[in-house]
C-alpha cells in the first residue's frame, strides 16, 4: 500500500497505487484527492477515471463528490499525466482580475468577491473556475473550496488554506449545527421583480431538484423535495421593485431564486425562474444583463466559538450601477 505523503513515479510513469487516505484527509472530496495525486491531470480526465469505475474506494465505484474517510483505500489506475503539457495555466488577465477581487485572507481562510460569470470550479466544458485560478496563483498552498456559488452569482466565496478549516467549517454548515446556533450566517442581496410588502417575508418550502428534457437542472417547491428556509427582509423600493437582504438557513441548490419566485416576485435578470418579457425591460432600462443576486456577507466562529468572523462583500458595481438608474 502506498503513502500519499512518499515519493510518487515520475509523472509521466505512474502506475497503479493503492492509497490509504491520512487521518488530515478525511472529509475530502474524491476528485479533489485525486487531484492532489495526479499532479497536471486535468478535472475532465479525474471524472471520467471516476465515472468509469477505474478508480475505487474501498474495492468498490464511489462518486467524484464522496467525502473520503481516514484510513480507507483508494486505487488510483495507471495514468499518463504531463504537467507541462497537460494542465494550462489560466490566462494571466483572468488570474489578475481574482487576486483583486480576494477580499479577506488569513491563516486559515481566504474569502473572494467572486465576479459573476465566474464557475466556482472547472468542469462540464469549463476548464479554470475559481479554486483552479487560485490553486494556480498560490501553487505552494493546499486550498479547498468550502462551498459554492451558482456561476450568475456573485460575492463571498470562501476557501480553506488548511484542511483543519475546512473540515470545521464543513460542519458549521451542517443543518444539525445550525439548530445549535453554531452555524453560519449567509445573507444576500437582491433585486425582486414587483413590490414587496414591508418588513420581513419567511418561505418554508422544500425545494426538489428536477430534470427537463435535454437534462436542464430545475428545482421546484414540492412536498418531496429537502427542507428550506429562507428569510427575505424589504430594504427599498426602486422604480417599483424591491431591493432586499435575503437570510438563508439552508443551503439548497438555487434556493432564493427559487423562493422569490414562489412568493411572485422573482428575483431580476433571473433567465430560469423568472419572466423573459421582464428581464428584456430590466436589460433596456437599466442595462442589467446578468443575475441580481450577490452573496453579501457571512458570519461564523472558529476554534468552537472562541474565533469569531464576519466578512463582507461589496456590491457588484454593474448591480450598483443598475439599482442606481432604478431611482426612488
Amino acid at each position: 500500500m502506498t503513502d500519499p505523503q512518499s515519493p510518487q513515479p515520475p509523472a509521466d510513469r505512474v502506475g497503479v497505487r493503492i492509497l490509504k487516505v491520512p487521518e488530515d484527509r478525511a472529509g475530502q472530496r474524491l476528485d479533489n484527492f485525486l487531484l492532489g495525486q495526479l499532479k497536471g491531470a486535468p478535472r475532465s480526465l479525474i471524472y471520467k477515471l471516476v465515472r468509469s469505475g477505474q478508480v475505487r474506494v474501498n474495492g468498490g465505484r464511489a462518486k467524484a463528490e464522496r467525502k473520503l474517510e481516514g484510513g480507507e483505500e483508494v486505487r488510483i489506475p495507471p495514468v499518463r499525466v504531463n504537467e507541462e503539457g497537460d494542465k494550462a495555466a489560466p490566462p494571466s488577465a483572468f488570474m489578475a482580475r481574482l487576486e483583486a477581487a480576494i477580499v479577506f485572507e488569513d491563516a486559515r481562510l481566504l474569502a473572494l468577491n467572486k465576479p459573476s460569470g465566474v464557475a466556482s470550479h472547472g468542469g462540464s466544458g469549463i476548464s479554470f473556475g475559481a479554486i483552479e485560478t487560485l490553486r494556480a496563483l498560490r501553487p505552494n498552498q493546499t486550498l479547498e473550496l468550502v462551498h459554492r456559488l451558482d456561476r450568475d452569482t456573485s460575492g463571498l466565496l470562501i476557501v480553506a488554506k488548511k484542511r483543519s478549516a475546512l473540515t470545521e467549517m464543513q460542519a458549521l454548515m451542517r443543518e444539525d449545527d445550525r439548530v445549535q446556533g453554531r452555524g453560519i450566517t449567509k445573507r444576500y442581496l437582491t433585486l425582486l421583480v414587483g413590490r414587496m410588502p414591508d418588513g420581513v417575508m419567511t418561505v418554508d418550502a422544500p425545494l426538489h431538484i428536477g430534470l427537463r428534457q435535454g437534462g436542464e437542472r430545475h428545482v421546484q417547491v414540492n412536498a418531496i423535495g429537502k427542507p428550506s428556509l429562507s428569510h427575505f427582509k424589504l430594504l427599498e423600493r426602486r422604480g417599483g421593485h424591491s431591493y432586499c437582504e435575503v437570510r438563508i438557513e439552508t443551503g439548497r441548490t438555487h434556493q432564493i431564486r427559487v423562493h422569490a419566485q414562489h412568493l411572485g416576485h422573482a428575483v431580476a435578470g433571473d433567465d430560469k425562474y423568472g419572466e423573459a418579457e421582464v428581464n428584456k425591460r430590466l436589460r433596456d432600462q437599466l442595462g442589467l444583463k446578468r443575475l441580481f443576486l450577490h452573496a453579501a456577507s457571512l458570519e461564523f466562529a472558529l476554534d468552537a466559538g472562541k474565533a469569531p468572523y464576519v466578512l463582507n462583500a461589496p456590491l457588484a458595481p454593474e448591480l450598483a450601477e443598475a439599482l442606481g438608474r432604478l431611482g426612488r
